[in-house]
């Protein structure tokens, strides 16, 4: 057995910090004649804390699980039998194909900037294309994390580095009541991908790089590559228990495979190419199914120009439009042939040398 490394984490909160941090949610004036009920609140928030009451609500895993007498969060339960829904619901033939369309993009209108982004336009353009075809489009607009009261994606906090099993399908690490890290939108995420024939990405170029909603997402479907579906055979998060288990030879399962994707991703200056090959790298990883060149989509709108007028460029710019629609069409096309059995991978039957 490997060692474990310790020492990084801080001294835990005092009394006082803890205080502080609590009330500052508070902060408005409206809350001032509040401040005896908010003391009480504080106190139990305090209190679970201290005793570490991550899932204050468990049950006895049962029969489906390794260890059937551990328990097991409710919540996470009840996402564990929704994915597995989801899951018997995509692999039948009788299922109408489902398109999970992914605007990445931070801005809408309901926030800061006043105004929707190009992103949501070409997700739109997308959406008429999938439902045109015949096949259900689900819209998801991760910019509701900046606009949405209580709308979080947490950060992955790495359990895979330490051990794949330790890493649980669905994630395990919220929602963390203790830390107050309640509402995490990735339960439902997680049920939408499952549920989806096919995903195509939509997003804008941030520095190089994808936006901040988007790269949580990402970091978070980890759990969908390799991700252990049993927490029990770990007992919740026993990082010795999980090294073993991976000591011992462990399949990183690929939840997600056999979906078709496409990419189309936009910038104004720089970064395109790199941002797409890496959206597509990431996706092939996961053993997602790109359906062809037309299919992965790069471009520069209004390159180099002012930001105000930039959706005039988009306007302008029939041809990125028509571009988005085609990766749409290919799409809708792969998965067309993915359910009719015509679509098959040269390389579904090799055999991987390496683990993961």
């Amino acid at each position: 057995m490997t060692k474990i490394r310790t020492g990084q984490a801080p001294l835990p909160l005092t009394r006082l910090q803890f205080s502080e941090r609590f009330k500052g949610r508070f902060y408005d004036p409206a809350f001032e004649s509040e401040h005896a009920a908010i003391d009480r609140l504080e106190a139990i928030a305090w209190k679970a804390m201290q005793e570490g009451r991550k899932a204050p609500i468990t049950q006895p895993a049962g029969s489906a699980f390794a260890d059937p007498s551990y328990e097991l969060s409710v919540q996470w339960l009840d996402t564990h039998q929704r994915l597995k829904a989801a899951q018997q619901c995509w692999s039948d033939s009788k299922t109408r194909s489902r398109v999970l369309l992914i605007c990445g993009s931070a801005r809408n209108d309901g926030t800061c900037p006043g105004e929707v982004s190009k992103t949501w336009r070409l997700t739109g353009m997308a959406q008429e294309v999938v439902e045109h075809a015949g096949l259900q489009a689900d819209v998801l607009d991760l910019s509701l994390v900046t606009s949405e009261y209580g709308r979080n994606i947490h950060p992955c906090k790495g359990c895979v580095s330490s051990a794949m099993p330790l890493c649980h399908w669905p994630c395990s690490c919220y929602p963390n009541h203790a830390l107050d890290q309640a509402d995490d939108w990735m339960a439902e995420i997680y049920e939408r991908w499952v549920a989806a024939h096919a995903v195509i990405i939509l997003a804008p170029t941030y520095w190089y790089q994808s936006p901040s909603p988007l790269k949580l997402m990402i970091d978070r479907m980890v759990s969908a590559d390799g991700g252990n579906p049993d927490p029990t055979t770990t007992h919740g998060k026993k990082v010795a228990e999980a090294k073993r288990i991976e000591q011992q030879g462990w399949d990183f399962p690929k939840h997600l495979a056999g979906r078709a994707y496409g990419l189309v991703v936009h910038g104004d200056v720089a970064g395109v190419e790199v941002h797409r090959r890496n959206l597509a790298d990431w996706l092939d990883w996961m053993g997602l199914i790109g359906a062809g060149t037309a299919s992965k989509l790069d471009r520069y709108i209004g390159y180099f120009e002012p930001y105000y007028n930039s959706h005039e460029a988009l306007d302008e710019d029939k041809a990125v439009q028509e571009e988005a629609r085609n990766v749409a069409r290919a799409v809708v096309q792969a998965v067309k042939q993915l359910r009719a059995g015509q679509l098959v991978p040269p390389d579904l039957r090799t055999q991987q040398p390496r683990a993961k």
